[in-house]
């Protein structure tokens, strides 16, 4: 994994990016500030998009006032490459084999979930 990715911060924005395929700067704030239920320093904030626009793994682009940032291939990439090393140590399928469920969103897979909650009864002590 390159150095890049080991801030957490850096990471949920190219999640964040993933999902939503671009966003302005502010959108992404707002986004990841909703996720962490706290404020981000600004400039913390904006030095985090310039060193992953800077290694190549964002791309930025101006829309009249305000910085749109998507995810470039080599983002993705290392994206889903922590994805898949995530999966391995928490036992959820690999991205190549996951499909999204039909099933209500926020639904976990069966792997994930764990055992019914009657098989579950006699660790209740």
């Amino acid at each position: 994994m390159t150095k890049w990715f080991h801030s957490g911060r850096r990471r949920d924005l190219c999640a964040l990016l993933y999902d939503a395929g671009e966003l302005r700067a502010q959108s992404l704030k707002n986004r990841l500030e909703n996720h962490y239920d706290e404020r981000i320093d600004p400039g913390s904030f904006y030095a985090t998009l310039r060193s992953l626009v800077e290694s190549g793994f964002l791309d930025r682009r101006t829309e009249g006032i305000a910085d749109v940032y998507a995810l470039t291939d080599a983002g993705e990439r290392a994206l889903l490459d922590h994805y898949e090393w995530l999966s391995e140590r928490v036992g959820v399928p690999r991205a190549t084999e996951r499909a999204r469920p039909e099933s209500a969103q926020g639904e976990r897979p069966e792997s994930v979930a764990g055992a019914a909650p009657d098989e579950d009864a006699d660790l209740k002590d």
